[in-house]
């Protein structure tokens, strides 16, 4: 139950560790010292009622004779001592759970960080949720309580022996002896609890990650009518979840009960070796008391740790998984940047599948020139536009061929550098990637536009909310507060929010991944005016499902099952006649009927 990499991880927290043992034993010392002045009115009492005076002779020769009243207030120091020392333990046991939440948390935020939005390739974002918040809980205990408890467990019944064993050695050893029996149950039942345990960790997170994806999908699934089956799937998983539940628990109560009477059992053979050994005349009654009073003592740390085993096992299960997450392979750290005069971007015969070569290919030697002005990818769905995109913006970076950016200027910024060796950041600061499902926080306007500039002032800000049309929120401006994912706006203003947002950061590349999907005329109006704006000086790609978005790009490439298999400019591709003048040429026909021009045919 010592786990070396938990403890090399969280070494700063050690020390707390430490100082909780060295409080608990100083507290031990007093409680002897405590029990021994108490034993010893004993004899005082018992002189008292043979002799009719009393006769005690001075225990402590250094401080004079010993009287009652001295024995009194060392026995109130003694109390004193152990009030302060469970304070500091107390308070050194918090100290040790707030750097070990702060350090995990910490590792588990910078791991999702270095993995980027790939993270979701190798575990569950309810997973992830799990264990940063239940999972470092349950290695609080294991810090904050159970290691100090662990080594303090060791040191008590030895200090113990060592001071008992000039009372009565044969007493002493035999309690001694018998705390080795708790121990020995704690191993049996760990390698019980590891597996049961694991399981337990694995059901507990597919339920979680089941319940996030159902509350997410609650209104399809209400529009469907298919929230009844969903409940009964959720409620199957809950029963699988409660069953191994109900058995870690009783597990913990019968691990419980046989430490129970392997402590009392135990203290209980000690009090009889104890009272044989008065009988026998081997130890006073002060000493016979003494022993009895502190056998309990050799056992109570040990089933203390008992109760702390289990929570401390669901700690390591945890620990296990957070390992597995720290330890999945992270893309090299690149140090390249992006030209400072970027000029164009182009794919060289690339190819892409999202399981690596032996998996269904996305994308088939696509060769691609974006350069100043609007550069459009289209084609039907599953194509591999926004394959492409998330290849751009280095979501997919295990694609074979080149993506090359390609500078101008001097020599140096004309070199080209392959997306391979530009650092993240660098992408982040020089490609931004606008599509419907960019994401609002629940805040002011001001703070999710500052998120892309945080030093911008009020007038930059809401010159943003002008060239797309939202300077105005309610009559509150910026202070207008957004609810959850924006859900007090329409699709159109969280769009067009998006968009200010991404003007703000002012990037080298700007991608509209079906920007302006499922908003209203006004809104996609708004939204193709700034992007038309931007292409002036801006690198643009835009991916649209409506081609009537496209007709003034620069250049289309039009994807069929990850080939281009055309393209030129708009009307280009229409005087070929090919699959993008048909598919045109079919939208053009039902945007006219749905506008009623169709209607005089039927």
């Amino acid at each position: 139950m010592i786990k070396v990499r938990l403890i090399k991880l969280l070494s700063h927290a050690k020390k707390y560790v430490w100082l909780q043992v060295v409080f608990q034993w100083i507290s031990l010392i007093a409680q002897v010292l405590l029990i021994y002045c108490l034993t010893s009115f004993v004899p005082d009492a018992a002189s008292y009622l043979t002799k009719g005076s009393y006769m005690a002779e001075g225990l402590f020769p250094t401080m004079g004779r010993n009287t009652p009243l001295t024995r009194l207030i060392i026995i109130g120091l003694c109390i004193l001592i152990r009030f302060c020392m469970d304070w500091l333990t107390s308070r050194t046991s918090f100290r040790a759970s707030v750097d070990v939440k702060r350090i995990l948390r910490t590792r588990i935020c910078e791991k999702l960080l270095r993995l980027g939005s790939s993270y979701r390739d190798n575990v569950r974002t309810a997973e992830v949720v799990q264990l940063a918040s239940e999972g470092v809980e349950q290695l609080e205990i294991y810090f904050g309580k159970y290691l100090s408890q662990f080594f303090y467990s060791l040191l008590c019944p030895l200090t113990l022996f060592a001071i008992l064993s000039f009372v009565n050695i044969k007493a002493a050893a035999v309690l001694l002896v018998c705390v080795p029996l708790i121990p020995m149950s704690i191993v049996v039942v760990m390698k019980i609890a590891k597996r049961l345990l694991n399981k337990y960790w694995g059901l507990y997170a597919e339920l979680g990650d089941s319940f996030l994806e159902n509350l997410q999908g609650l209104t399809t699934l209400k529009i469907y009518r298919a929230e009844k089956r969903k409940s009964l799937e959720m409620d199957e998983e809950a029963q699988k979840f409660r069953h191994v539940t109900m058995k870690v628990l009783t597990m913990q109560l019968n691990s419980t009960s046989v430490m129970d009477i392997m402590a009392y059992g135990g203290a209980a053979v000690g009090m009889i070796v104890t009272l044989l050994q008065l009988r026998a005349g081997n130890v006073d009654l002060q000493g016979a008391l003494m022993i009895i009073l502190l056998a309990a003592e050799f056992f109570i740390p040990l089933r203390l740790l008992g109760s702390f085993f289990h929570i401390a096992m669901n700690g390591m299960a945890a620990s296990d998984k957070i390992f597995a997450l720290l330890d999945l392979p992270e893309p090299e750290e690149k140090r390249g940047r992006m030209p400072d005069k970027l000029s164009s971007i182009r794919f060289c015969n690339l190819d892409f599948s999202y399981g690596g070569k032996d998996s269904r290919q996305i994308l088939h030697d696509v060769n691609i020139d974006c350069s100043c002005g609007i550069t459009s990818f289209v084609g039907l769905s599953g194509c591999g536009k926004s394959t492409l995109a998330g290849i751009l913006v280095g979501r997919n970076r295990s694609y074979e061929g080149q993506l090359l950016f390609e500078g101008e200027g001097s020599s140096a910024d004309r070199a080209s550098v392959e997306l391979r060796q530009i650092s993240g950041a660098s992408l982040m600061e020089n490609i931004v990637l606008v599509n419907h499902e960019s994401y609002l926080f629940k805040g002011s306007i001001r703070d999710n536009l500052l998120m892309a500039k945080p030093e911008a002032s009020d007038q930059e800000l809401n010159k943003a909310l002008e060239k797309v049309n939202l300077s105005d929120f309610a009559g509150e401006g910026l202070d207008y507060m957004l609810e959850e994912a924006a859900s007090n706006l329409s699709g159109g203003q969280k769009q067009r929010l998006a968009l200010a947002r991404a003007l703000l950061l002012n990037p080298k590349v700007y991608i509209f991944d079906e920007a302006t999907s499922n908003i209203d005329v006004e809104s996609e109006e708004e939204i193709m005016r700034v992007i038309h704006e931007l292409a002036s000086e801006k690198i643009v790609i835009l991916i649209s499902h409506r081609l009537a978005n496209v007709t003034s790009a620069n250049k289309i490439y039009f994807l069929q099952e990850g080939n281009i298999t055309e393209s030129g400019s708009h009307s280009q591709l229409l005087e070929r006649d090919g699959e993008y003048a048909k598919l045109f040429k079919k939208q053009k026909e039902l945007e006219s009927f749905a506008k009623g021009e169709g209607y005089g045919n039927i």
